[in-house]
């Protein structure tokens, strides 16, 4: 007999009793009993979080607690401090893989439920870290951790061992040659301390580090026991098995494999280092040893593991197998390069921008000012450059950037390198005044994304400004209620061989314009690519739609409908009119907050008549229950559902078209097809949702979700308002059917 010594031992934690916590919805799986009442719980810890009418956070919560059964009591209570019906939840979060995730707890709690705002569940922890939250739309800041540590009790149980026997076997089950027996040790408690193993019915116990070679011809018996810290013994185990002599009629040389691993460059060749790893297997009298050789020349030595190669050029690695029997595997070889590692570019490039014009005795620039952007990059060059105007989405830059519009002006700027560096934004800010300048730019239509689109296709065509200062989409004007397509396609003809004669595109990214122009179908008998508009800003538009719940909405005098900072409350405006199943929902919406705040709002689409649901005592949360809300939540604290989350359902964060200041308008488009919803920020994608995991959470009250656990098919629209200091603006909101 001989040994490979290897200690295999893992201390694990294994849970003292089935980790299985229930998964309450919105209802809590016992009640305490009335606010204040004290009753007996079946665990050894009990857990207590409380909260009142707020938003912010829970009034009292637990930072600790010990492994094990715990009784997790919320309460919600007029006790508590919650004396307006403000209803809040207690999760566990269950996502999110820094954090322990066994413990499905979702307990909602109201002043006014049958259990008056009280309420317990019987969980079992296990060592780590929970993170916990209310799940109610907008109180996202309420949330904390939970640090479970394990229980210091005695160890009085003894390891668990097992054993197993490879190799390989006749027909009768003996194995050929050799056989390996491996250990496993676990000990829930201390952990484990040693294992060791013992030849026959009387042979001494041994220290167990690896698996152990038995390759004597006949019967064998090999006991096994392990010893925890703690110093309790196993009581031991034995495994039994057959050893005998390879078969002598074995002629089949052992089948061989070989494989190179490592980083590799687009040519195929290995950044630095190759890893060849070979295999052999023999269904005879198995594989007795491995071998391989560097080079057509190299002397053959024992594989005894992966065989790295550092060496630059090309290499060619030869390899062989032979069996118990003497057969010796025909020879092979892999071939392959290794490359030196190329540094990689890690530097943004360096840009700058100048602004130029005719100024006045006040610094001002008189009627227009030009910003020229120059950008430079010594690695791997230069790929683009683009720039923001006034906190609006960033567009390529092109040619220099002329700005006429009176008053304080910021233009930030920045540039990407080929290997994907952005610089940090820079910005240069100005002042343009009255005068004989350049007029205002007299655009048909006012579109910003980054590509030319004809209706709904993208040609990829950069958006560029044109010499009317007028972007090209919105030169071609694909909103315009055409009368036929060819009257159409005949001004699409005239406006690409205008930009063709001012340089603007080339004759490839013409044909390309011209070819989405005869795809959209703008201008077809029963085409659909108009969007009909549900507020313009006049005060009949506006009076269309109706307010529920709390908050209010009124006319600004930019024409754009805004919430009232003077009406408290949560509610919603929704245009009652007509409902809408597979659609293409756009508007602009503003934050205009107060100053140290940034909004909460959102969207809301196919939710059903909120007058129809008689069981929900508040109309609005109709469209919080069955619905789907589009977030609108910059902040980057509180609420985990950012602007373009599904509330919810589908959570992003801050990314994507990123942040625009306040006061700045942000184009939003929410299409919808089936289950399936996108959602654009200034014509950037920000979100693809498929409805097909069902609820995040039951809806309260017992709402239906809808079929297969999915929301409505089709339904209303409409606009949150989720409080006095959540000021928010819409306008410019169109709707076109898909």
């Amino acid at each position: 007999m001989r040994r490979r010594t290897r200690l295999d031992s893992r201390t694990l934690w294994t849970a003292l009793l089935t980790s299985m916590a229930l998964l309450l919805g919105l209802t809590s799986a016992a009640a305490l009993g009335g606010p204040g009442e004290e009753r007996a719980v079946a665990a050894e810890q009990t857990l207590r979080w409380t909260a009142d009418g707020g938003m912010d956070a829970f009034t009292s919560a637990p930072q600790t607690a010990v492994a094990g059964p715990a009784t997790i009591v919320f309460e919600n209570s007029v006790a508590t401090g919650n004396d307006i019906a403000m209803p809040h939840t207690l999760t566990f979060d269950t996502s999110n893989p820094e954090f322990n995730n066994d413990v499905d707890l979702n307990i909602l709690a109201n002043p006014t439920d049958n259990n008056g705002g009280l309420h317990t569940a019987e969980v079992v922890l296990t060592p780590g870290v929970y993170r916990y939250y209310c799940a109610i739309p907008g109180h996202g800041a309420m949330q904390g951790t939970l640090v479970v540590t394990e229980d210091d009790g005695e160890d009085v149980t003894a390891p668990e061992v097992t054993a197993s026997v490879d190799g390989v076997r006749n027909d009768d089950g003996a194995f050929f040659g050799s056989a390996t027996v491996t250990l496993e040790a676990t000990d829930a408690g201390s952990g484990v301390a040693s294992v060791e193993f013992a030849e026959g019915a009387d042979g001494e116990w041994q220290p167990y580090a690896d698996p152990v070679v038995v390759d004597r011809v006949g019967d064998h018996v090999l006991r096994y026991r392990a010893t925890d810290v703690a110093g309790n013994v196993s009581e031991p185990g034995t495994v039994e098995f057959t050893v005998v002599e390879p078969p002598t009629d074995d002629t089949e040389p052992p089948e061989t494999s070989a494989t190179v691993s490592g980083d590799q460059n687009e040519d195929g060749d290995y950044l630095g280092m190759a890893t060849v790893t070979v295999t052999a297997s023999d269904a005879g009298s198995g594989v007795n040893s491995i071998e391989y050789a560097r080079g057509a020349d190299g002397a053959w030595q024992e594989y005894t593991g992966p065989v790295m190669v550092h060496d630059l050029g090309s290499h060619v690695l030869r390899y062989r197998a032979t069996d118990r029997a003497g057969n010796v595997s025909q020879e092979q070889s892999v071939e392959f390069t290794v490359v030196e590692v190329v540094e990689e570019d890690v530097t943004a490039p360096e840009v700058s921008a100048s602004v130029s014009g005719n100024i006045n005795s006040s610094g001002s620039y008189i009627g227009y000012a030009q910003v020229t952007i120059e950008a430079t990059d010594e690695e791997s060059g230069v790929e683009l450059v683009e720039y923001s105007l006034d906190g609006g989405p960033y567009l390529e830059y092109g040619r220099p950037v002329i700005v006429d519009g009176v008053g304080r002006h910021t233009v930030s700027y920045r540039a990407t390198d080929a290997a994907g560096n952005t610089s940090q934004a820079g910005e240069v800010v100005f002042t343009v005044a009255r005068g004989g300048g350049v007029p205002a730019p007299n655009c048909a239509e006012f579109d910003e994304r980054r590509t030319v689109f004809v209706g709904e296709v993208n040609t990829g065509v950069p958006n560029r400004i044109t010499e009317t200062r007028c972007r090209i989409n919105e030169r071609i004007e694909d909103e315009k209620d055409w009368s036929s397509h060819a009257l159409f396609l005949k001004h699409v003809d005239t406006v690409v061989g205008q930009l063709l004669e001012e340089g603007v595109i080339d004759e490839r990214e013409s044909g390309l314009i011209k070819q989405a122009a005869r795809d959209s179908g703008i201008g077809t008998p029963g085409n659909t690519e108009g969007y009909r508009s549900l507020f313009d800003g006049s005060q009949e538009s506006f009076e269309r739609w109706q307010q529920v719940g709390g908050g209010a909405f009124g006319l600004s005098e930019d024409n754009a409908m805004t919430s009232s900072s003077d009406v408290p409350g949560m509610g919603m405006l929704w245009f009652p009119e007509r409902q809408y199943e597979n659609f293409s929902l756009k508007l602009q919406w503003r934050d205009d907050a107060p100053d140290g705040l940034l909004t909460n709002g959102g969207v809301f689409v196919r939710f059903p008549d909120v007058h129809g649901h008689p069981e929900e005592s508040r109309p609005e949360w109709v469209a919080i229950n069955y619905g789907h809300e589009i977030q609108i939540y910059d902040r980057p604290t509180g609420d985990l559902y950012k602007t373009g989350s599904v509330y919810g359902f589908d959570r992003v964060g801050l990314g994507g078209a990123g942040v625009t200041p306040k006061g700045t308008w942000n184009d939003y488009e929410i299409r919808v097809i089936g289950q399936s919803y996108e959602i654009y920020r200034n014509g950037v994608l920000i979100n693809e949702f498929e409805n097909v995991r069902g609820l995040a959470f039951e809806p309260p009250r017992g709402g239906d979700p809808g079929s297969n656990g999915r929301r409505n098919a089709s339904g209303y629209v409409g606009l949150q308002v989720h409080g006095a200091d959540d000021v928010v603006s819409y306008r410019d909101i169109r709707i076109k059917e898909l």
